[in-house]
């Protein structure tokens, strides 16, 4: 089967799942952490209207094909799948929070981006809130709600695959956070100490 497809698959299958952690109240990926940062409160209510709009979609289908058996259970089924992924896609951000554990930030988006970037790579980070973005060469935004909040300069690029396994090298990441001041706040806290000045050393001790 050929790599594209798996992929896909793949994606499907951690959407699937990540209904069941949703329900479950179990995170992917936080064991060990350090510190965990959630991101998908800001895209909650638009997830929710489109799974409804999704609902009253099926609701409506279902009685206008009655009359045609075959054809409604097929479109029955498309519209059921339908309304499970998109609560898939909400369930896969609520589950799958940015992490730092030890020198390595997480950051995911939904259950397609999971780019790990270690902290000595990053030479700034700032609170920058953006509602459009403009798609770059070398920059990711990965928009909850259509907005990022903290905005993450590398000093070289670190590779964050496409859906289907093309390269990406990537060195300006924006994201979003619940609380952006809480990932902006440990991030500066971290860059301070690796690039704090070693201390003085005393004068050679006397013969």
């Amino acid at each position: 089967m050929p790599g594209p497809v798996l992929r896909i698959m793949g994606h499907e299958l951690r959407i699937m799942t990540s209904l069941v952690r949703w329900a479950a109240r179990r995170p992917q990926g936080v064991d060990g952490a350090d510190a965990v940062f959630p991101h998908a409160r800001d895209q909650a209510a638009l997830m929710y209207g489109f799974a409804f709009v999704c609902l009253v979609e099926t609701v409506g289908m279902s009685y206008l094909l009655a009359d045609w058996p075959l054809v409604h259970a097929v479109v029955l089924v498309l519209d059921v799948y339908t309304v499970l992924f998109v609560l898939g896609l909400h369930a896969a951000a609520v589950t799958r929070p940015h992490t730092l554990t030890g020198n390595v930030l997480r950051l995911r988006q939904a259950a397609h981006v999971d780019v790990r970037v270690p902290v000595d790579l990053i030479a700034s980070v700032r609170h920058e809130l953006l509602f459009t973005h403009e798609k770059a060469e070398g920059e990711l935004d990965l928009a909850v709600g259509s907005q990022t909040s903290v905005t993450i300069e590398l000093s070289e690029p670190v590779d964050v695959p496409r859906l289907l396994g093309a390269p990406r090298p990537v060195r300006v990441l924006r994201v979003h956070a619940d609380d952006p001041r809480a990932l902006l706040d440990r991030l500066r806290r971290l860059t301070r100490e690796r690039t704090a000045p070693s201390p003085p050393q005393g004068p050679p001790p006397s013969v």
